[in-house]
């Protein structure tokens, strides 16, 4: 077996929960971090970054692409060789578009081609599931496309969700951070039966709603009661911007994860000025957001090797 001197990991952004899919479902997004590892004769660890926002990432042995590379030879119960990582910021942190699943992704994918492939594609995923606590992030953006996840006494079993290429993901990227810790924190510890009846039925709709774009089941579909309601006031503007976008037609607005992104539904036809119109309503709240129409990557993390 060949020896590989240097891996690249390209790994795509990801929204999660799409309104009643809380902690379940997530979709890789056309929006990207890279990571490059190159072995090391010596030295520990060295980590440089560049992109958006690169002075906010941390470049000492606490770097999260880092931690989950050494958890994985922790895994194999081996010491983790000296590398060099080399990373390339397009994704935005603490935004709601799982920054921090693309890092632990990387890492692992990384570590397992460095190791020569120990570990399958499957074990990767659950090793980046236990590492992050939930799938919702961490999935797609391993496998790509959008992802419904769910667990059985011993395993995870994953679906993949049909997407039609006539529903278009909208992200309007504010310039503020929203820690998940934070958003987590004001959720409710109970739901009563009535929400929990409403998020099944809703979650149900939104999967032949993506499969089909029928656009009254998107409307529809998008609504929550577990999150959603709790996590918008943390989101200044949330409701002006969500009027804008039905306004010129999206299918409805979503927080993205624990956001504060937001996340707007529509067909190609409405998509820029649905992006246009939150810009500006978020604009006339003291608001700045970077807004990009995206599609959906149905590859997840892609890897180049060097021997």
């Amino acid at each position: 077996m060949s020896i590989v001197s240097c891996v690249t990991v390209t790994v795509p952004a990801t929204t999660a929960n799409l309104g009643p899919g809380f902690d379940c479902i997530g979709a890789a997004l056309t929006l990207y971090n890279e990571f490059k590892f190159t072995r090391l004769d010596k030295g520990g660890v060295i980590i440089s970054v560049t992109g958006a926002e690169a002075e906010k990432v941390k470049t000492d042995e606490s770097n999260l692409v880092y931690q989950a590379f050494v958890t994985f030879y922790q895994h194999l119960q081996q010491t983790p060789p000296s590398v060099k990582i080399e990373i390339k910021m397009g994704v935005p942190l603490a935004r709601g578009l799982g920054s921090s699943a693309t890092a632990i992704v990387g890492g692992l994918v990384g570590a397992n081609l460095l190791a020569g492939e120990p570990l399958s594609q499957s074990q990767v995923m659950e090793l980046a599931i236990a590492i992050e606590g939930h799938p919702d992030n961490v999935v797609p953006a391993l496998l790509g496309g959008c992802r419904l996840a769910a667990t059985t006494d011993t395993a995870w079993e994953i679906c993949d969700i049909p997407w039609h290429n006539q529903v278009v993901p909208v992200v309007a990227i504010p310039d503020f951070e929203l820690s998940t810790k934070e958003a987590r924190g004001v959720l409710s510890n109970q739901v009563s039966r009535a929400d929990a009846i409403f998020n099944t039925a809703h979650l149900g709709l939104l999967l032949r709603g993506l499969e089909t774009a029928n656009s009254n089941w998107l409307k529809a579909a998008l609504q929550d009661k577990l999150h959603q309601p709790y996590r918008k006031v943390l989101i200044p503007g949330y409701d002006a911007v969500n009027s804008a976008a039905l306004s010129k037609g999206a299918y409805g607005m979503v927080i993205s994860g624990a956001g504060p992104t937001l996340l707007a539904l529509t067909d190609e036809l409405h998509s820029q000025a649905v992006a246009t119109a939150m810009a500006a309503a978020w604009k006339l709240e003291g608001v700045t957001a970077i807004m990009r129409s995206l599609s959906l990557d149905t590859q997840g993390a892609i890897s180049t090797t060097q021997g």
